[in-house]
């Protein structure tokens, strides 16, 4: 009887311990992508500035910008890092500043209004009419080692423009840069996605202008002013 208890014991102590150890695990894998604590993480935030090409077309037309969309693997405050093509981690003790939707919707819509070549711009929300509307996707916003002893910088954005008379899609693409960090600190890494974000909101302001300005030059121009539509 002594025997059967003591057995009974060990063996109810160990499945405590097994659960133990097993919730300890899943907090601790929990953690890696959770929210990171703002009193021991260094926050960055990337600013790029970019200049207007001159081959980008000047507007006569009004655009809005939705919220980019992502995966809450992808628009984390964690800077995510990918160390082989299937593990996703993150840099301990360093973090955003602004979610990369932010990031990506402020450096386009500034690109658009420090260009001069768009009359204005909102945000969806806003509740301003417009005659197109971008709306962005993110696929990739991470630093990859891709077999290297240095990360890279990696953004990939899917973009579609339309056209907010009929709901139509002007048109689609999808935009990736990357940038290799000078090394893996951390502050290298931010500089090389500072870099990407530059070139890629670059290339989707131009992208924008050329590809609304072509559809209202094939005959899709807005009515003139007070006129009617059947």
């Amino acid at each position: 009887m002594m025997l059967n208890h003591i057995l009974r014991n060990g063996h109810h102590r160990f499945v405590l311990f097994t659960v133990a150890a097993i919730c300890i695990g899943l907090l601790e894998g929990c953690s890696l992508l959770g929210p990171s604590n703002s009193a021991q993480s260094q926050r960055y935030a990337p600013d790029p500035r970019i200049t207007a090409d001159p081959a980008w077309p000047s507007v006569d037309w009004q655009l809005s910008m939705s919220q980019p969309s992502a995966a809450r693997m992808i628009d984390t405050y964690r800077i995510v890092v990918r160390p082989t093509p299937d593990e996703i981690e993150v840099y301990k003790g360093a973090a955003w500043a602004k979610l990369p939707s932010d990031m990506l919707q402020d450096t386009i819509t500034r690109a658009l209004e420090d260009s001069g070549r768009i009359p204005a711009i909102a945000f969806e929300a806003s509740g301003i009419a417009a005659d197109y509307k971008l709306v962005l996707d993110i696929r990739r916003f991470e630093a990859d080692y891709s077999g290297n002893h240095i990360p890279s910088a990696i953004i990939e954005v899917n973009a579609k423009l339309l056209h907010t008379v009929d709901q139509s899609i002007v048109g689609s693409h999808t935009f990736k840069q990357a940038r290799q960090a000078n090394s893996t600190d951390v502050a290298s890494v931010v500089d090389a996605f500072s870099d990407t974000l530059k070139l890629v909101s670059g290339d989707i302001t131009g992208w924008v202008l050329v590809t609304g300005n072509a559809h209202e030059l094939n005959g899709h121009a807005r009515p003139p002013a007070g006129s009617t539509t059947r």
